[in-house]
C-alpha cells in the first residue's frame, strides 16, 4: 500500500477542516481495499474490533452528528450496520456525501438543531470532532489490516 501524507492546505477554515476530513476518510476507506467479507469481519484482537465494525462505526458517528444532531434529521440509520464490506462502505460513502452536502451548505457558527448536550455545539465542532473521530479509527484500520495481511500505509 503507497503512503499518502495528508494535504498541507492554506486559506479559510472550511477549506482545511474538510479537506482533512476527507483525507482521513479516503485513508481509512483504503485499508479496505482488497479485503473479503472474512477478513473485513476477523478481529485479531481480544476486543472483537474488526474492519467490518470500525466503517460501520464511523458510519453511525457520521449520521449521528452530521445528519441528526446538527441537521434534526429524525431517521439516520445509525445502528443499521452493514454485514458485508461492500455494502459498508456504500452505507459510508452516502452517509459522508450527504454530510458534504450539509456541511457545504452551512454556517460553520450554526448550532445543532437536534443537540443531546448543553452547550450546543456548532457546526465547527462538529467538523472537528468528525476529524478527530475518523482519524481515531483510521490509527485502529491501520493496526488491524498490518495483523491481518502486513498491509501498512495510508
Amino acid at each position: 500500500m503507497t503512503d499518502h501524507k495528508p494535504p498541507r492546505l492554506t486559506g479559510d477554515e472550511r477549506a482545511v477542516v474538510t479537506s482533512l476530513l476527507a483525507y482521513q476518510r479516503a485513508s481509512l476507506l483504503k485499508k479496505l481495499d482488497g479485503i473479503d467479507n472474512a477478513q473485513a469481519a476477523a478481529s485479531p484482537i481480544a476486543s472483537g474490533t474488526s474492519l467490518l465494525w470500525l466503517i460501520n462505526h464511523v458510519a453511525d458517528a457520521e449520521a449521528a452528528w452530521v445528519l441528526r444532531r446538527f441537521a434534526g434529521h429524525a431517521e439516520t440509520g445509525v445502528g443499521d450496520h452493514e454485514p458485508t464490506i461492500e455494502a459498508a462502505i456504500r452505507r459510508y460513502r452516502a452517509v459522508s456525501d450527504e454530510s458534504d452536502v450539509l456541511i457545504a451548505q452551512s454556517s460553520l457558527d450554526e448550532l445543532c438543531r437536534a443537540p443531546d448536550s448543553e452547550p450546543v455545539p456548532d457546526l465547527r465542532w462538529v467538523i472537528t470532532h468528525l476529524l478527530e473521530e475518523t482519524a481515531r479509527h483510521a490509527g485502529h484500520a491501520d493496526i488491524l489490516r498490518e495483523l491481518i495481511d502486513g498491509s501498512t500505509g495510508r
